[in-house]
């Protein structure tokens, strides 16, 4: 549920599943009325601007111990199939479904409001998607997308893959085509299922509408617990059915440790471990098991690596903690892991990518032992062999090995000094290294700034408990080296192994909404922003103050770099011509821009944003930045190209750049 105050205009989410006022349309109409003539309430602060435009508000709802439990959560009561779906959503805790307006499912729409949902427009089908998963990874709840039939739901399928990969329980709500006209190719019709087979943990087809209750509740049940996508098609003629439903009650799985055969081989390996490493992954911070997986690594005097883009996984203030692992990510977690001897693997899938060679080190160990401790049994020994896999919580899995390894006799205790100083002198080593290639000099154009160092100023220049929300491209993976999160809970959101374009915007729009109290900040490339900027759009009618960076080098800088280093500095479709500019852009919209050129400039920036945040105003920083590029991707899948045919021998490249740049900077 959502509760509104008044003073700010600021809505807050809260756990309690507040239940909504009976009296029905009269009372509401007038609300609801008044309300589309009055400038739109951001979810913090003031307006972004003076326009009168309309916005979603939740309607007034009261304590649940104001009203008795409503009948049809205990017995079948007669209602529209409308009214089953949105009642079950209710129960479910819904309070924001983020989408286009359509008529195939406007009969549920309509009364959203009456029951406390707010219905978010947006301005693309696909950043609904990534705005659900934002707001699903920040709130812990599922967040809802939904849409037109057809072309509308088609464009749903990027948004619920990137959410698919990272875990997130998002709820793609797909009203399809009618039962009468189905297969006559008719408007707007598409076979909706096998789009999102391979993305989603369960598809619930309403095949007869006296299921919707039925197969909605199950759709939310498994999206929660098997954490990923869950779809609901629901054919459109369906929603005007009349009939008796029950709302069934949520279902909540309680998952243990882990068997205990493989918790007491858990406990012996670390129990015979001379150098144990912890890598946490994105299944504590789900897990909120970052105190148990402290605890353990205190016990253990053992340093905590995190999986790439989960540098949330653990507070940078924790002593042991040492960083990221994947691309440009810390070398002080790169060399932990590639001198433990046990590497305890803790709420990962052991992505593949994330633990790719880096600054021309292959670190993972080749003799180490593997304890991996994964919630999905089919994810457990997938990627990588392990010697021990434990199929459980992660939070139960930690307390418990803590608790058989207190007061045990380990091998590693004899060391603990010694190893507690190499740690030490590995994080310092680091820090070192940090700063000498933020601080290097490049050839390059000037009155332009240099990535890496506009990555450290922002950084450094982030408000407590902010989020930050990176997009796939060079210069956004670079900021792996420089994000730390010193407080607990999810604050890092990307659109991990999927790596599509397009999506660090709209996630931190849904994480704004999930935490209107937090800092909201995206990360993009100016590629990636063409995707999303429309989304600016969003912010201001809608009141989400989110501040997003964008890097104009005027290029496609990933890709860029495979053509420096493989072919021969040929750039085809990877430079971008911007005679325009971005922040004058988001002005025009009624949005704030301010545009950097210097690196002195920065830090002012996005204090400047963090500050208007907190008047309900979103920021676009434009950050004039050199063509200055990092490592490649990936180094493993790419080949000096070979041709045979006369025609093409001029493209041969017999060996790489010798610079790594490119010839335009």
């Amino acid at each position: 549920a959502v509760e509104s105050t008044q003073s700010t205009g600021e809505y807050k989410t809260i756990n309690t599943n507040y239940f909504i006022q009976s009296n029905l349309r009269k009372q509401m109409a007038s609300k609801v009325a008044s309300k589309i003539h009055r400038v739109a309430t951001p979810l913090c602060g003031r307006s972004n601007s003076g326009l009168a435009v309309p916005a979603s508000h939740p309607p007034e709802i009261i304590k649940p111990d104001e009203m008795e439990v409503p009948k049809h959560y205990t017995e079948p009561v007669r209602m529209m199939a409308s009214e089953a779906l949105v009642e079950t959503m209710v129960r479910q805790r819904v309070d924001t479904v983020f989408g286009i307006v359509g008529s195939a499912f406007m009969d549920a729409l309509d009364i959203f409001p009456e029951a406390g949902i707010r219905f978010l427009a947006v301005q693309h089908e696909q950043n609904a998607a990534h705005m659900a998963d934002g707001y699903a990874r920040i709130s812990g709840k599922h967040g809802v997308c939904t849409a037109q039939n057809g072309p509308g739901i088609s464009n749903f399928v990027t948004g619920i893959a990137a959410a698919y990969w990272a875990h997130s329980p998002v709820i793609a709500l797909t009203p399809e085509a009618g039962t009468m006209t189905k297969g006559l190719g008719g408007f707007q019709e598409v076979d909706q299922l096998p789009l999102f087979e391979p993305i989603t943990k369960y598809q619930g087809h309403v095949n007869n509408p006296m299921r919707m209750a039925e197969i909605s509740s199950r759709a939310f049940d498994i999206a929660m617990s098997e954490r990923g996508p869950a779809q609901i098609n629901i054919p459109r003629d369906f929603f005007y059915h009349e009939g008796m439903y029950q709302i069934p009650e949520p279902r909540v799985t309680e998952r243990g440790a882990g068997g205990p055969k493989s918790i007491l081989a858990a406990v012996e390996l670390i129990k015979n471990a001379r150098n144990p490493v912890i890598l946490a992954g994105g299944g504590v911070t789900m897990g909120q098991a970052e105190a148990e997986v402290a605890a353990l690594s205190e016990l253990l005097a053992a340093p905590i690596a995190v999986t790439y883009l989960h540098n949330d996984a653990m507070s940078c203030d924790n002593p042991f903690y040492a960083g990221p692992l994947g691309y440009q990510g810390s070398q002080t977690a790169m060399h932990s892991i590639r001198d433990a001897d046990v590497v305890i693997a803790l709420g990962t899938r052991l992505s593949p990518f994330g633990t790719l060679p880096q600054y021309g080190e292959d670190y993972w160990p080749k003799n180490a032992k593997i304890i991996q401790v994964e919630a999905d049994e089919r994810r457990v020994g997938q990627t990588r062999a392990v010697d021990v896999g434990i199929c459980g919580d992660v939070k139960q899995a930690a307390r418990v090995l803590a608790e058989r390894l207190a007061g045990a006799e380990m091998v590693s205790n004899a060391n603990r000094t010694e190893r507690m100083a190499r740690f030490a002198e590995l994080k310092n080593q680091w820090t070192d290294r940090l700063n000498e290639i933020t601080s290097a000099d490049v050839d390059s154009c000037t009155g332009r700034i240099r990535p890496r160092q506009a990555l450290r100023e922002l950084a450094k220049g982030l408000v407590p408990g902010s989020i930050v929300s990176t997009d796939i491209g060079n210069i956004c993976s670079v900021s792996n080296s420089y994000l730390n999160f010193s407080h607990s809970g999810p604050s890092m959101l990307a659109a991990m192994t999927f790596g599509n374009c397009g999506y660090s915007f709209p996630a931190a729009m849904g994480a704004k909404v999930a935490a209107p109290h937090r800092n909201c900040v995206a990360y993009s490339g100016d590629g990636a922003w063409g995707m999303q900027l429309n989304e600016v759009l969003t912010c201001v009618r809608e009141g989400i103050p989110t501040t997003a960076v964008v890097f104009n080098n005027g290029q496609w800088g990933a890709e860029k770099k495979n053509q420096v280093l493989w072919f021969g500095d040929r750039y085809i479709g990877s430079q971008l011509y911007n005679p325009w500019s971005y922040a004058d852009i988001a002005r025009s919209m009624s949005a704030e821009g301010i545009t950097c050129t210097h690196v002195d400039q920065v830090a002012d920036a996005i204090m400047q944003a963090n500050k208007n945040q907190e008047e309900g105003k979103t920021t676009v920083i434009e950050m004039m930045v050199t063509k200055e590029l990092g490592d490649p991707f990936r180094r493993d899948a790419m080949k000096l190209p070979v041709r045979h045919l006369n025609k093409y021998k001029g493209t041969c490249q017999t060996e790489e750049s010798p610079t790594g740049q490119p010839t335009d900077l």
